[in-house]
Parts: C-alpha cells; structure tokens; sequence
C-alpha cells in the first residue's frame, strides 16, 4: 500500500484503511476520480461503510458512477446517507431503482414532505384510492405488504438525506421526528386499506364497509416525535355504523356489536400483519396495542363508550399519562376526533386524583430500577439522564398545570417544553438545557437506530462505531474529527444536567399541592379565590383580594408565575398565626424582589423555600419586617447550609474587612450594624425552619452581639485616637448576665461591664477619660437606629447596671480599682453576677488577667452562712418588687413561679458553694452548669431533667413573644391568638396552643417545688 494513501485513509477515518485500499481498486470504481472518492468518504459517518456501499451499489446501478464524478458537491448526500445507514444502502442495493431519490434530492428544496402527500403515496403504493373516506387495496398478501415497505423506505431515505445534510442536526430533529410520525401515520392507514381487502374476502365488502376503525396513536406517534425506528403504540376505537341501537347497516347488511368487534379486530390485525410480518421485504417496525383499556387481557378493539367507561372507572395514573400523546393517524378521523375530544377531559382532570403525582414519580423509578445491569451505562432513553427524565418531568408538569393553563396541552415534548417556559413553570435557563439536552439525546437515538434500522437505545461499545456516531451528529457545516472520547463526554455531560433538572424540578413539592387543588383554585379566579379564602382564614377576604389582583394583574412573566405560585401559597400562609399579615408581608417582599431572576424561580423549584417563606410570614413580625429591607435574604431558604449561622471568627472577619475599607466612622459602623442585622434575621429564618436548635439560637445571637461590639470598639477606639493623638489605654467589655452565658434572645438586652487599664507612660487620669469617650462612642454607636428602620428590630443596648455600686458606681473602672474593689468591698450578689462574666470585646491580655482576677471571687473556697442568707434575701425581694403589678406569677417566664429566674438562682447558688472544689461548674451557661452540677450528684438526675426542660421552655416562649409580635414580653399569652402563634413557634402543632400552656403551666409548677425544695434547704 503506498504511504501516502494509507495515511489519508486514516485521516479521514477509515478504520481498516487496507480493506478501504482493495475496495478502491475494486473494478466497479475503475475510472474515477481517486481524489473525488477520498473528498467523497471524508464527509461518510462511517468511511469504509461508505465504501463497500458505494462498490455494492454502483455493481447494481451503474450510473451512480455519475453522481460521483460530478464532485462533492453532488456527491456529498450519497456519501452521507451510506457511510450513517447500512440498511438504507441495503435497501437500495434491493431496489435501485429508487437510487433515484439522490436526484430528487437535489433539484427539491430542502423541504418536510406534507402529511397528506406522504398518505397519498403510500394508499396507492398498494392501489387504494386516497380520495375514498375508507380506501380499500386492490392488492393483499405479501405482494401489497411488499409494495407497502418498499414505499415507505423510499419515503424514509428521502427524509434520511435531508436529515443528515442539515446545517444543524439538532434544530431539524423535531422536524425529522414529525416527518417520521406522519410517514408511519400514512403507513398504517395504507396497511388498513390493504386489511380491508383482505376482511372483505371473509366478511364481505357491506359488513366491513359497516365498520369504522380508528387508529389512535400513543406515545412519540401521537405526539409526532417518532424514532427511526420504534415500536408504533396504538389504541383501537371502532364503531358500527347506522341505527341508534349500535346495529349498522348499509344497504342490507346490518352489523351488531359483536359482529362489529370481530370485523374490527380482523381490521386491527391485519393492519399489524401488512407492517409487521415476516416477507421478502423486511418488516417496518411493530405495532403495539399493549397500551389499550386491560393492556394484553383486554380486547384489541373498543367501541368509544367502552374506551370511557373504562376509563371512568378502571384506568390508572399512568394510562391518563399515555393518554396525553393520544391522537388519530389513520382510520375513520370523525370518530378519531370524537375520541380525541372525550378523552382529554379525562386527561387533564387525571392530576387531581388521589396520589396521582407519587405515583408518576414512583413509575419513573421503577422504569429506572428495572434496566438491565448490563445496559444501565448504555441508556440512552431510560436511565438516569436519559430520555425518559425529560419526557417524565415535562409530562408531569403538563398534567399538574394544564388543568388551569390550556397553553401547556401540547403534545410533543419540544413544544410541551417551550410553553411551560412561557408560563413560568420552568426557568428559561432550565428550559433551554432541557430543550438542547433533549435535542442531543433524541439525536443520538435517531442516529444510532438509522444504522441498522434496528430498535436500540444503547449507546455502541466499539471505539470504530462511536467514532461513526460522533461523525453522524455533527451538522454539515461543523468541522472536525470528533474522537469516541469526546462522544462520551459530551453525552456523560448531557445526562448529568438532564438528572439535575430532572430531580430539581420532577420531585419540587409544589406538584403534589397544584394537584390537589380544585381546577377553579388552581387558576386562581375571583369567585374561587374569595370563598377559598374566607374557607381558610382569612380574616379580611376582601383585603387579600386586593393583594392577590396587584401581584397577579397583568401579562408578564412574574404576573404569570404568581397566578401559578399562589393557590398554592395562600393554603400555606393560612396554616400560620396571621395569614392576612402573611399575605400583605409576602405581597411587600414579592414587590421589592420581584423582578429579579431568580425570586420566584426559588418558590417554584426549591424543595423548602416557598414554605418556609409562607409560614414565616404569617408567623413572624420579627422576620416579616427584617425581610422587607432585606429581601434578597429569601435566598437562603432554600438551603439549610445557608441557614447555619455564621461563627464569631467569620463574622469578625468580614467586619475587619468592612472597616479596612472605610474611614468614615458612622458609614463603617452601619455596615456593621447591617451585618448584625443580617445574622439575627439568617438566625430567626433558621430557627423558625428548624435547621438549628434554641440552644444554638442563643449562642448565634450572643456571636452577632459581640462581632457588634468589636467592630464598634475598633471604631471608637479609632476615634478616640483621632481627637487624643494617641490611644492611652485599652477598654475591656465584659458580658454579663444571659449575654454572658451565650443564652440571649431575640429580645435581650446586653448586661456588660467595662474595664480598662492605661498602656505604659499614660497618664491615669487622660487614660480615664479617654476611657470613658471610648465607652460612650461605643455605646452610641451601637444604639443608633439603621434606616430604613425596622419596627421589630432590637438595637444592641449596652446595660453597665451590674458594674461595682451599680448605677452610682464608675461606668468603667481600670483593672487596678476592680481588684482593689473586689478585695474590700465585693458583696455575695457580686460575685453571684460574675458568675457570668465573659469577654465579649477588647485587648486579650488585659481580657485574661481579669477574668483571672474575676475568678478568685466568684468561686469563693467557702460561702458563708450569711452570705446564703443574703442570696435568699435578694431573691425574694425581687420575686416581690420586679415582678410587673398584675401580673400572673404562673405565666411570668422571667421572674415568676419555675421561671428562669428560679432555675438560674438555684445553679449559681451551687456554682457559689461548689465552684472552687469542682472546676465543672466553672461554666458562664445556666445548662451547662445544671448538667455538671447533676454529674456530680449535687442536684438529683430526674430533677435537673425537670429544671432545664422549664427553663428551655420559658427562654422558647420569651423568643417567640418578640419573634411573632416584635415586642419584647416575659408573659405566656392569654390571648388565644398570640398563645396560637407562640405555640407554633415552640414547636407545636396548628390548634395546640392549650397543650403549650397546660405544658408549661405544669412543668413550671413542677420546678418552683424542685426550686424550693433545693433552694431553701440549703445549710445556711
């Protein structure tokens, strides 16, 4: 062989370039243009398929010799057609005289074959008259079935060569598809006409004549998207013509219903035997009835009022589905009309029945399930991101919506695709991958099959036909050799985006509640709308009326998908504490984000955020108003990782960030009061989500506290610096108090104490003073309001009340005057108050040798007897002057009977009596310390059980006061609508909200004993 030429064989892809050479030396081929062969087989999916093509069918029609020598130009679709098709080349290797459609195909325009012509073409290919409603063959038996094929393949390579010379395979699939649909459609009704012929030899021309047939197809049939090559599902629907009793009768014949059936069934079979039965010319492809009422037990043909009975009564979930591609393509079209229009009620009605949308989901993973082991990595239909994903997530999107929205009864799935975007079912960006991933998919099916003509959906395991594939989807104007590798990888990439859509989209929550709405909610109409919600809550139906018609008036895209987001919505609003609130918050919230991308599309999608947004709305004042000045907030709930707080070191982070990058003092410390604002509202979205605990809640609140503080002191020390030249001391915030023990919420305040301590060479009496200028920017910074301002949002307010001598005492003391304090004057409530005393913000030396300093007083080696007496003398003088006049000691949270007061007393008692022996119990957290204090056998197991359970529950029910009203309140509501919110948010189910009060009236009853018992018993 000479070099040369075995090295362009290779190059343009010959696989077994020393065969290719014999070829090219076979006598057939002598005299040609060897250049223009090569040009020739460069563009064949499969060059050396081409070749010995090419020679097998010039040795039958010798002036294709021509086509050749004309040059590429003319050359290029036979090239195409025999290097992607072995069984088209073969075909007119059977018949070359239909070689011809090369020439055709060059002097038409590129154009579809119309439906009517293709009928035409095929009825008198076996002698049937296409003008005669029911055409009747002049030819049967093998001899028509052949004449039948023979017409229809010279159809399918006219289609084939347009196909495989379009600029862009992709964009003409549909085409293709719909061409292939209408070629089968024409194929049956010949194949009917052919059947007639024969059942009028056996029950007379009359009777059959009696009889109408029509031959519904299901499926890619019926919704013109056919393969290459597929089994054409079908559904028989017949009818006996004539009298009103269903005897018809023409002329003298009369045909009852059972005559009818038994004719019918001889049409429908015969039809099945001119397609598919064995003969010289090979059988085109199976017509399956299995979809059929009863599937294989029932009877191959029906008449109209039997189909509906049966489905009225019997049918399934997945046959409504097999019904939404129905459509007649051959056979008697009135009654194929009537069926049509009768069954698509029964369609579109099918997604409200009960578990309709589970039991499409649960058929698509039995689909999944049952693939062959062997052939799960070949799919390309049926496994995971293969076909069946998108035809599964489009059909069940159009059965949930097309009840309400006409637009989405389409039957092909491109189609079907399209309109679900222009009605905001699915994301544009969705779409379009949808779309194109189809496209891909389909394509590759189509070119896999056209091989061999043969039904597969497998992907070839040999490098040389995946090569041949990768060549035969490329478009003629791309360029390229594309390799079996990037085949894959485009085809690997495919199926990873369709499996995400597929479970995003197939499995998003809202499906299952638009399918149990009635059709008038689901399309949201006035009348519907304002018994609806008046039937759920709604207080002010009219009001809500006027907050559903702004959100929804109009034609646009975000108009469209809230007439679709909020039936559904206005169920879920009216399950919170406040639907009326809910409504009008969500109304505000839609308004400002609106019309950004991706706002509502996290309502359709997301499987969390459009409930969790409903409920937080009707149930919360404290997140409504938070998200109305920060809505693009909503975002987070559709991922609880977005919803973990931040930590401490990340916040502070991005706040040192913040202030490397503004001078300006109060623009700075706005930023920072955003980012607390921002956290507290990620931490009530959270908590109310139950992505974290109520223990968490507190110590989250605590860390957005203290990032607060130190980004306010940076900034006043920095100012102090600036009006003093220098900074002559360091200023050292202590929490105290619940802030201390990180057990806050979203009502407390921020009990703190100040320390400071001059740096080398300062003179006391300036670093005093600059001491208390940094105190007091800090405070001010930090109580100043953002705007917009927010009704429910609590500004972090500094409380110094628990500082030595209280508020007569210095608002900050150096850590020389608190030692020498502490060592003279320190009184048992004290050191009691510095039992939770932790370093919030400030210099971390000066931090440490305080606290070491704090701890020789709060674990005193023995608490006296006095100093036990003084405890219970305070505390029964606060349970008596503090707590509010008129108010209940039962429903008290703080101060009253069980309350937090009682169970924090009781642990720092024990924390000041056994805190020095017991390092345990050294702990700022009220639970920590019960827990160390139970481990240690200084309280009974099951009592500190009791005693934490009261104290959770009253920190839940003291959060929940400010989180549904935005008020802070220490009160269990009396009121059945604020104890119904309160209860939600503790945890309880809608209409429990005596449970919680009987609860916690009896569980705080229970501690106050435990308290008392404990408490007082105590060795003085």
């Amino acid at each position: 062989m000479a070099p040369s030429l075995t090295r362009r064989l290779i190059s343009i892809g010959s696989a077994d370039p020393e065969r290719a050479e014999r070829f090219l030396a076979a006598r057939e081929l002598e005299g040609l243009d060897g250049e223009a062969l090569l040009e020739g087989l460069a563009t064949a999916p499969d060059p050396d398929g081409a070749l010995l093509g090419l020679v097998r069918l010039i040795e039958r029609r010798p002036d294709i010799r021509q086509l050749v020598e004309a040059g590429i130009g003319r050359s290029e679709p036979l090239f195409r057609l025999l290097g992607a098709s072995e069984a088209l080349g073969e075909f007119l290797i059977r018949h070359p005289e239909h070689t011809d459609v090369f020439k055709t195909h060059l002097s038409a325009e590129p154009v579809g074959a119309d439906p009517a012509l293709l009928r035409e073409s095929l009825l008198r290919s076996v002698g049937a008259d296409p003008g005669s409603s029911r055409p009747v063959a002049s030819s049967t038996g093998p001899q028509a079935y052949a004449a039948l094929r023979i017409a229809y393949r010279r159809h399918l390579c006219e289609l084939a060569l347009r196909d495989l010379g379009a600029a862009s395979p992709t964009d003409f699939l549909p085409a293709a598809a719909a061409e292939l649909s209408d070629l089968a459609g024409a194929a049956l009704e010949a194949a009917l006409a052919v059947s007639r012929a024969e059942a009028e030899a056996s029950f007379g021309r009359e009777e059959v004549a009696a009889v109408a047939l029509a031959v519904i197809g299901m499926g890619k049939c019926g919704a013109r998207e056919l393969n290459y090559i597929s089994d054409v599902d079908v559904v028989y629907v017949i009818e006996a013509e004539g009298s009103p009793d269903g005897a018809g009768s023409i002329g003298s014949a009369s045909v009852d219903a059972t005559r009818a059936a038994t004719i019918g069934t001889a049409l429908a079979s015969g039809l099945a035997r001119a397609v598919w039965s064995p003969g010289r010319e090979p059988a085109l492809w199976q017509v399956d009835a299995n979809l059929r009422p009863e599937g294989r037990d029932g009877p191959l043909v029906r008449t109209l009022d039997s189909h509906l009975a049966y489905y009225a009564r019997w049918a399934e979930s997945w046959e409504f589905q097999a019904l939404l591609k129905a459509r007649c393509i051959a056979g008697d079209r009135d009654l194929g009309a009537r069926y049509e229009a009768a069954v698509s009620p029964l369609v579109w009605a099918s997604a409200g029945r009960d578990g309709f949308v589970e039991s499409v989901q649960a058929m698509r993973r039995r689909v999944t399930d049952n693939i062959p082991a062997a052939e799960a990595d070949r799919q390309i239909k049926l496994g995971a991101g293969g076909l069946r994903d998108v035809e599964f997530t489009v059909q069940l999107l159009q059965l949930v919506h097309g009840r309400a929205d006409e637009s989405l009864r389409v039957r092909d799935t491109t189609s079907a695709i399209a309109a679900l975007a222009a009605g905001g079912y699915i994301g544009r960006a969705a779409a379009v991958e949808f779309d194109s991933s189809y496209r891909y998919l389909r394509l590759l099916e189509h070119r896999v099959q056209l091989t061999k003509l043969r039904r597969t959906h497998l992907m070839p395991t040999s490098d040389d036909a995946l090569r041949a594939l990768a060549r035969s989807v490329q478009g003629v104007l791309e360029t390229g050799r594309p390799s079996p590798e990037q085949l894959l990888d485009a085809w690997h990439r495919t199926k990873r985006r369709v499996r995400e859509l597929h479970e995003r989209i197939f499995y998003r929550p809202l499906l299952n509640t638009v399918a149990n709405l009635s059709p008038d909610e689901a399309r949201l109409t006035p009348e519907a709308a304002q018994a609806r919600l008046a039937a759920l809550g709604y207080r002010d139906p009219v009001g809500a009326m006027r907050h559903i018609e702004a959100l929804t008036a109009g034609v646009s895209r975000r108009a469209a998908l809230q007439r679709q987001l909020l039936p559904v919505l206005l169920g879920w609003i009216a399950e919170g504490a406040d639907p009326d609130g809910g409504l009008l918050a969500f109304r505000r919230v839609s308004e400002a984000l609106g019309t950004t991308h991706w706002y509502l599309g996290l309502l359709r999608d997301s499987a969390a955020a459009a409930e969790r947004l409903s409920h937080v709305l009707a149930d919360s004042r404290l997140i409504a108003d938070l998200l109305e000045v920060s809505p693009e907030s909503v975002k987070w709930l559709g991922s609880d990782a977005d919803l973990e707080p931040l930590t401490l070191e990340s916040q502070w982070q991005e706040i040192k960030s913040k202030l490397s990058r503004h001078t300006e003092h109060e623009a700075a410390m706005r930023l920072v009061r955003l980012i607390r604002r921002r956290e507290i509202l990620r931490i009530a979205l959270a908590d109310s989500s139950g992505v974290i605990d109520p223990d968490a809640v507190g110590r989250a609140l605590s860390d957005a506290d203290q990032a607060a503080v130190l980004g306010a002191l940076r900034i006043a020390e920095a100012a102090a610096e600036e009006a003093d030249g220098a900074l002559l001391t360091h200023v050292l915030v202590v929490a105290m108090g619940r802030q201390g023990g990180r057990e806050i919420g979203y009502g407390s305040d921020a009990d703190v104490i100040y320390v400071h301590r001059p740096l080398p060479g300062a003179e006391p009496e300036a670093a005093q003073r600059q001491a208390l200028s940094i105190v007091g920017t800090l405070s001010a910074l930090l109580t100043q309001p953002l705007k917009p301002p927010v009704l429910a949002e609590r500004v972090l307010a500094l409380d110094a009340d628990l500082r030595p001598e209280g508020k007569n005492g210095a608002l900050v003391r150096s850590i020389d005057s608190f030692a020498e304090y502490y060592r003279r004057w320190a009184l048992v409530w004290e050191a009691q108050a510095l039992l939770r005393a932790r370093p919030m913000a400030g210099d971390d030396s000066l931090a440490h040798d305080f606290m070491a300093l704090v701890d020789t007083v709060r674990y005193p080696e023995e608490l006296s007897a006095a100093d036990i007496r003084e405890i219970r003398r305070i505390k029964a003088r606060v349970e008596s002057e503090r707590l509010p006049r008129g108010a209940d000691p039962s429903r008290h949270v703080k101060l009253g009977r069980g309350g937090l007061s009682d169970v924090e007393w009781l642990v720092q008692l024990l924390q000041l009596q056994h805190g020095a022996r017991h390092p345990e119990l050294r702990s700022t957290g009220t639970m920590e310390a019960l827990s160390a204090a139970s481990t240690l056998g200084l309280i009974p197991a099951d009592e500190a059980e009791l005693l934490a359970e009261a104290w959770r529950l009253a920190s839940r029910i003291r959060s929940a006061n400010v989180a549904w009203s935005g008020r802070a309140s220490d009160l269990l509501p009396s009121s059945r609508r604020d104890l119904e919110a309160v209860a939600r948010w503790c945890g309880y189910p809608q209409d429990q909200a005596s449970a919680l009060e009987q609860h916690y009236l009896n569980v705080t009853r229970r501690a106050r004993q435990v308290f008392e018992r404990r408490f007082y018993a105590a060795e003085p």
